[in-house]
């Protein structure tokens, strides 16, 4: 008599040759229809310009900090300059709202739609942009930067869940690595745009963007996974027929193969217990969690939020604003690879290049400060800097940056994804907070010791994702599930 694991690796075997024969006709239907990858990219195109929102949420406090710390608070929403406490704050709040949102905009996802829990994150932007406007005082801006956390969170949620079950296997890496694409650009926007506005100016130009998104967004189809789940089959071929540009006899076969697994996920509903107990389940919670942890303690907030402030120290001779105007098109161009090489190359060999390089970077920045302290005169390396933090950036958007969410959005079954997600993003937020809040007194202490802590942690990601993250590159979502069962 087949014991209750003999029974589920049958299944698991059944579905993953049902899946890789769907693979082998993925491009082409029964009628030969081919897929038209470019509606799929459409879809995911416009589903990340909620990722360019929170660019712009992440990227405001660099030009604005320096503002609230001004004397002359003439442009200044505020009677008196900021203090070093009240910056860390600001800097560090927005990550109280993103850990605790995806705990919300998980269930969400699952019971109204991906498509909605995205539309509704725009709400939050908006509401934290007026309060921008019309607050005078420190602690309104302490609750827009709350309110702002809590729409990052909702996109960081929904929007892996959404890219990954709209896409093919063959473009699922392209499709998922957009979202930091997404985001630097929504960095570079108010990096090139707050430091040479009023205040005032630049909350109105990041306040039509989520407007922007919506409307766009607005106009694409739900999840067929998520459609499929809710027993609302026409509505999901219909979907599937707009983003493969098929008729319904071209997604009949990809639909049944949809149906399937939702309907094992559904058969076999899975809670947030389950990420612990099932041992594929616990596999890809560690890699997930690890990616996303190691992706924060890489420092890459303390850059994002204080990059003016990193130059303005650092005492280059460059304009700090331009300096911190170019890391932001060294990040826009460097993701823009991924998207092109991620299917190529690999996820694995993308974060390991990425966690080493990200290190040298860190570690010959650590290495200027303390030159700048012990020193004195480095007038023969101010040039340091500018390189360093540029071969780190292009490093990590190629890398940590965008693919630790794209494997989130294809490591985890239906039946398990949005609680997955939302424990995932939860801890990148905690990490996120805890290292903006505390940066100021590392740095209080010389900024050396937190590029070279960084640099340290970015050393034990190389060998995290060398011993214990798998390669997906290729393989269907059923066969992800089969590998991560896999005793091997």
């Amino acid at each position: 008599m087949p014991t209750m694991s003999n029974q589920l690796g049958e299944k698991r075997e059944q579905s993953y040759a049902e899946v890789s024969s769907f693979q082998m006709s993925e491009s082409f239907s029964r009628n030969m229809e081919p897929v038209k990858t470019g509606r799929i990219f459409l879809a995911a195109v416009a589903a990340n310009l909620s990722a360019f929102v929170v660019g712009t949420c992440l990227g405001w406090t660099s030009p604005i900090l320096p503002k609230l710390k001004s004397n002359d608070t003439s442009d200044s929403p505020l009677d008196r300059p900021i203090t070093s406490d009240e910056e860390a704050l600001i800097s560090s709040l927005i990550a109280i709202g993103a850990l605790v949102a995806p705990f919300i905009a998980g269930p969400l996802a699952d019971r109204v739609g991906r498509k909605w829990v995205l539309l509704s994150s725009s709400l939050f932007f908006v509401l934290a942009f007026v309060l921008n406007i019309v607050g005078s005082q420190v602690w309104i801006l302490y609750l827009s930067r709350v309110i702002q956390g809590c729409g990052v969170g909702f996109v960081m949620t929904a929007q892996p869940m959404y890219v990954g079950e709209i896409s093919t296997d063959n473009v699922r890496g392209a499709t998922g690595s957009l979202m930091q694409l997404f985001i630097v650009g929504g960095i570079l926007y108010a990096y090139a745009i707050g430091p040479f506005v009023s205040y005032q100016a630049l909350q109105w130009g990041c306040l039509v963007v989520p407007i922007i998104a919506d409307v766009v967004f607005f106009f694409m189809p739900e999840s067929p996974y998520y459609l499929a789940g809710k027993g609302r089959k026409t509505a999901a071929v219909r979907s599937l027929q707009f983003l493969r540009g098929q008729s319904a006899e071209g997604v009949h076969d990809e639909m049944a193969v949809i149906q399937a697994n939702v309907e094992e996920a559904m058969a076999n509903k899975g809670n947030m217990l389950d990420l612990v107990k099932v041992g594929s389940n616990r596999k890809a919670l560690l890699i997930c969690a690890g990616l996303i942890s190691f992706q924060q303690l890489s420092g890459i907030n303390v850059v994002l939020f204080n990059s003016q402030s990193i130059f303005a120290s650092a005492n280059t001779g460059l304009d700090p604003a331009i300096a911190t105007i170019i890391i932001g098109c060294v990040q826009v161009a460097s993701s823009g690879l991924t998207p092109i090489v991620v299917d190529r190359m690999g996820r694995k060999l993308l974060l390991l290049i990425s966690a080493s390089v990200m290190s040298i970077g860190l570690a010959a920045l650590g290495g200027f400060f303390y030159m700048k302290l012990v020193v004195g005169d480095i007038s023969s390396v101010l040039w340091l800097p500018v390189p360093a933090l540029i071969i780190y950036n292009i490093v990590y958007c190629t890398g940590f940056g965008p693919l630790p969410w794209a494997v989130l959005g294809e490591m985890f079954p239906a039946n398990i994804k949005s609680a997955a997600s939302s424990v995932v993003a939860s801890t990148c937020w905690i990490l996120g907070f805890l290292v903006t809040r505390y940066y100021p007194a590392l740095d209080a202490l010389g900024s050396y010791y937190a590029f070279w802590l960084f640099s340290g942690f970015c050393i034990v990601a190389f060998f995290f994702v060398m011993f214990i993250v798998i390669e997906t590159k290729g393989l269907s979502l059923n066969q992800i599930q089969v590998r991560l069962g896999s005793k091997k």
